[in-house]
């Protein structure tokens, strides 16, 4: 295990935002990490951040003053079977997406529909991550996770993991105070297919598709994030900045005189679901740029640095539609994306 002063994390992280780590360690094994607590000078006191993929943080402080922790534990299994589901483990760093296409190959379903989620599997049940009607809670069986103040593997339930809407445990009570090891999940030996969400159907039609699979899905997904999504690769960003809010029917059936085109989902309890991104747009936020920090020119749910932003000035501009967003609609959008 090599640790590193002084990293810089550019490479790790898709916004590209040039933040340096005082510790970096890449943990690729249990023993890795129970090494890093027994024989360095490292424990839950120590400041620290869990990095998986890096596409869904943004640094906003040039210097992490702690340690920063790379979970690139790898590994994919099929642990067991039922006359329904397939039960698959996969690593914490494995990629997500590829870990998706892997499934699709082996004909495991439910979650094509989340095709092309940037980062790594440990992420998911972190953020309970969804797109297209799926979210990784309706696939969940468990995880295990170390730790880091009783120093034990742990396993969790979908139950106490307190999934919510992009939300889990892992983001409240235990924020800071675990690593993922391994994930499981319950996939689907007959598929049950969501294509009702956003802009499916209509892209399965456009590909001309007969007979349905799990593959076509996943494809049409893929199209569709592709054809809305900047590739990190050529411009830095996290993909969607906002969470989409949850209002109450009142705020909503108010709203719609004056802006009779708003989109709302109905949601739990009543409320609707309204897409962050046709706010953004109708406040004029859609490709805005202050010196290299903006909002992307075809999608305004989505932020990116051109070039050499610095994270405290993504922070800024998100604010600034914050209180934008607040002040037209009475709505307070809420980042998705970990700002640290």
């Amino acid at each position: 295990m090599l640790i590193q002063q002084n990293k810089s994390l550019k490479q790790y992280n898709s916004f590209g935002i040039n933040a340096i780590a005082r510790n970096f360690v890449i943990l690729d094994s249990l023993d890795s990490l129970e090494e890093l607590i027994t024989d360095h000078e490292f424990s839950i006191k120590n400041a620290h951040f869990i990095l998986g993929g890096g596409s869904n943080i943004l640094f906003t402080s040039p210097l992490i003053d702690g340690w920063v922790l790379k979970n690139e534990m790898k590994g994919i299994t099929l642990v067991g079977e039922d006359e329904d589901h397939y039960f698959v483990e996969v690593a914490a760093g494995e990629d997500w997406h590829q870990f998706v296409l892997y499934c699709i190959s082996k004909g495991y379903a439910g979650i094509e529909n989340l095709s092309l989620i940037p980062g790594c599997a440990g992420a998911s049940p972190i953020q309970n991550i969804g797109a297209y009607g799926v979210e990784i809670k309706d696939v969940f069986d468990s995880l295990d996770l170390y730790h880091l103040r009783e120093k034990c593997v742990i396993r969790f339930s979908a139950s106490e993991c307190m999934f919510g809407y992009r939300e889990s445990i892992f983001k409240t009570k235990l924020k800071n105070q675990f690593v993922i090891l391994k994930i499981r999940l319950r996939l689907n030996k007959k598929p049950s297919f969501k294509t009702s969400y956003g802009a499916v159907e209509q892209e399965l039609e456009k590909m001309g598709v007969q007979e349905l699979t799990i593959q076509q899905v996943s494809e049409a997904v893929i199209r569709i994030r592709s054809s809305k999504l900047p590739d990190p690769k050529k411009i830095g960003n996290a993909g969607s900045f906002f969470k989409n809010p949850i209002i109450s029917n009142d705020l909503f059936q108010k709203l719609k005189p004056n802006f009779p085109d708003l989109p709302g989902y109905p949601a739990a309890n009543g409320l609707i679901k309204i897409a962050a991104g046709w706010l953004i747009e109708k406040a004029g936020w859609k490709g805005y740029r202050i010196g290299d920090a903006g909002c992307h020119a075809l999608q305004a749910l989505v932020l990116v640095n051109f070039g050499n932003a610095t994270g405290k000035e993504i922070y800024e501009l998100s604010s600034k539609i914050i209180h934008s967003i607040e002040n037209k609609f009475g709505i307070v959008l809420e980042r998705e994306v970990n700002i640290l």
